[in-house]
């Protein structure tokens, strides 16, 4: 990975601001077009690496790129870097080539050459590969320009997909670890610094909001000569990657918010507890530790100011549990992870009986950004009780799946047809899942509603840490909260009676009438155990996790009475209830159907109509799917 040379350890923010001037010519072009050529370098190929990417194949279109390069005799002119995530999921891999600024989607390894050769040595874009919002749209060629991105303010995805996460100077070149220096600067008096983290209503971005300001001084006013901050990177939803991304794309964000909240509050010991499915996060913040260690940006006397900080990785297990602050605590201290009765708080007593701060990790990279700029800065974004800006995991049956920041305070409409494209083959708007598992189903009453803490906890979801499954007409919701109560069910440590029990009670009166065997009453026992473990439940996860089941009765009840009382799901989706049939009249016997069924319940001959026998059928739907062309078979 090709890096600037770091210079000697930095003793003091002159040392710091050094640096910054002798890096930040490096990015230059990055900004302005116009930027003059540094160390000979004309052009950079900035190739996303994000595990999406990745997956992809981003890999490949490198090592296809660096390749080229040298054939054509512009390896030491051209420089090709990794990023992390820009967001626009499904369209990678995604290449931007500087000082064009020219933004490539779907790049695979066979596109390379013509890159080169047209863009790189021409000047000139290659349109097949420029994103565009539909066949008939014309090609866009700046990713600032595409509708995805035009509605979002990015503040913690700053960096994101424009620097190389594995190069330090890259991320002090754009003004990293400047709020550390100016945050030091009075390490002595870190009450200003408190003071702007509190005016900019910043509140927990993992699901609870409390106040981010509230809790450090809750934490700093305990007595102690030893105190521990600690990142919560156990993000465990589905269909959720917003911490993933941001450790994978600017890691030193992260740990510099870390660093700070330390000062303030007076720890000298920091964990970042991360899933262990999250490799390619864990290799890059080990990455970062190691850079900013050697610059003395972390560990022992910090930019020459006396203070000490120490980061340590904690990889977890993958318990959706151990996202509950103090199940999470357990887990580091090498116990089961189960959360335990509060209080005591960790804020008085938490890792290792020490008073101990968590915040996610969207939380901690909004900090920098904070000090640099001011708090009323940050408060100028977002609505009057949520203030800045928040990272969403745009997922499910959206055009445009991936990760949006956009100011608190935005409508879900704007979110899901402005940013995310509207749905997928036109479809019909069902719902949107907010808020993780334990969040809540809105429909499209709702999508006008703005998207802050308060508004959304009123209309029976929650912010969570910001996934987002959009739905559509083909879904059932009763199937839908079944899904996610099976998850959280699944995920339940079991250790209070509410949760272990109460999810399986309920999960069992959902599996009866997903499968044509509800009942008269099964509606008002749901409702009833349901207010019960949110009252009962030991942790936030307990208490919440009932919350798909009361927004899908709140706003699709007609779907639980349809499936109870009609023996019928209206979405089509519930196998128990459908019947697939033939339309003589549109059959033309080709057979498709009958070589895909599995358990060989298509009789007819051939050119001949054809017939299923609804005792084999097991609803499979794969008849369906291969009766496309002359859509002869239906469901019912």
């Amino acid at each position: 990975m090709s890096q600037a040379p770091y210079l000697a350890r930095l003793n003091g923010p002159a040392d710091l601001e050094k640096l910054k001037l002798q890096t930040a010519p490096k990015i230059a072009i990055r900004r302005d077009p116009n930027a003059p050529a540094h160390d000979g370098i004309t052009h950079h190929v900035m190739v996303c690496c994000g595990t999406g990417c990745t997956s992809s194949g981003s890999q490949p279109v490198i090592k296809a790129f660096r390749e080229e390069l040298e054939i054509n005799g512009l390896g030491k002119t051209v420089e090709v870097f990794i990023t992390g995530c820009h967001g626009f999921c499904e369209m990678g891999p995604l290449v931007v080539i500087y000082p064009q600024n020219v933004f490539y989607v779907l790049v695979k390894p066979e596109d390379v050459q013509e890159i080169v050769e047209r863009t790189i040595k021409g000047g000139l874009p290659v349109e097949r590969l420029l994103y565009r919002a539909n066949q008939d749209a014309a090609p866009t060629v700046r990713y600032n320009e595409i509708d995805f991105y035009a509605k979002q303010n990015r503040i913690t995805l700053a960096n994101c997909g424009h620097i190389n996460p594995e190069d330090i100077n890259e991320y002090i070149a754009n003004d990293g670890y400047m709020a550390l220096a100016k945050a030091l600067e009075n390490k002595d008096d870190t009450g200003p610094i408190l003071d702007e983290v509190k005016a900019s209503g910043l509140r927990g971005r993992g699901g609870a909001g409390f106040p981010t300001g509230r809790k450090w001084e809750l934490c700093r006013q305990v007595p102690g000569d030893k105190k521990y901050v600690i990142c919560n990177a156990d993000e465990g939803d589905p269909g959720a990657f917003m911490d993933r991304s941001i450790l994978e794309g600017d890691p030193h964000r992260v740990i510099e918010g870390m660093i700070i909240g330390g000062l303030v509050i007076g720890a000298d010991e920091g964990y970042v507890y991360v899933r262990a499915e999250y490799p390619l996060a864990v290799r890059r913040l080990k990455v970062a530790i190691k850079q900013a260690e050697a610059l003395g940006l972390l560990g022992q006397n910090i930019l020459g100011s006396g203070f000490n900080f120490a980061l340590r990785i904690k990889e977890g297990a993958g318990a959706f549990v151990c996202g509950e602050e103090t199940a999470l605590i357990q887990s580091i201290e090498g116990k089961r992870g189960m959360p335990t009765t509060r209080p005591p708080f960790p804020a008085v007593s938490g890792l290792w009986g020490k008073p101990t701060n968590n915040n996610n990790v969207e939380t901690w990279a909004n900090v920098p950004a904070i000090i640099r700029n001011g708090g009323a800065w940050f408060a100028s974004y977002g609505s009057e009780k949520s203030k800045g800006t928040k990272v969403f995991a745009l997922t499910g049956k959206v055009c445009h799946t991936g990760l949006a920041e956009v100011p608190m305070g935005i409508s879900m409409r704007e979110i899901i047809f402005d940013i995310g494209g509207g749905i997928l083959g036109g479809k019909k708007f069902k719902a949107v899942q907010i808020g993780g598992p334990s969040g809540g189903c809105l429909p499209e009453s709702m999508l006008d509603r703005p998207v802050d803490y308060d508004s959304l906890i009123e209309a029976g979801a929650m912010m969570g840490s910001g996934g987002l499954v959009v739905v559509d007409e083909d879904t059932c919701m009763v199937d839908l909260a079944r899904f996610f109560l099976t998850f959280t069910r699944d995920e339940s440590c079991g250790k209070c009676t509410p949760c272990r029990e109460g999810t399986t009670r309920m999960l069992d009166i959902l599996n009866a009438i997903t499968k044509g065997r509800g009942k008269d009453g099964d509606i008002e026992l749901l409702e009833e155990l349901a207010t019960n473990i949110k009252l009962s439940a030991l942790c936030g996860l307990g208490q919440t996790c009932p919350n798909p089941i009361l927004s899908t009765l709140r706003y699709f009840r007609h779907e639980y009475e349809a499936h109870i009382y009609d023996k019928r799901c209206p979405a089509k989706a519930c196998t128990a209830f459908l019947t697939y049939w033939i339309d003589e009249e549109k059959c033309v016997g080709c057979g498709s159907c009958k070589k895909q069924c599995p358990t060989s319940a298509i009789d007819g001959e051939k050119k001949e109509p054809h017939k299923i026998d609804t005792i084999k059928c097991v609803k499979c739907g794969s008849c369906l799917d291969a009766c496309r062309k002359n859509n002869a078979i239906f469901k019912k």
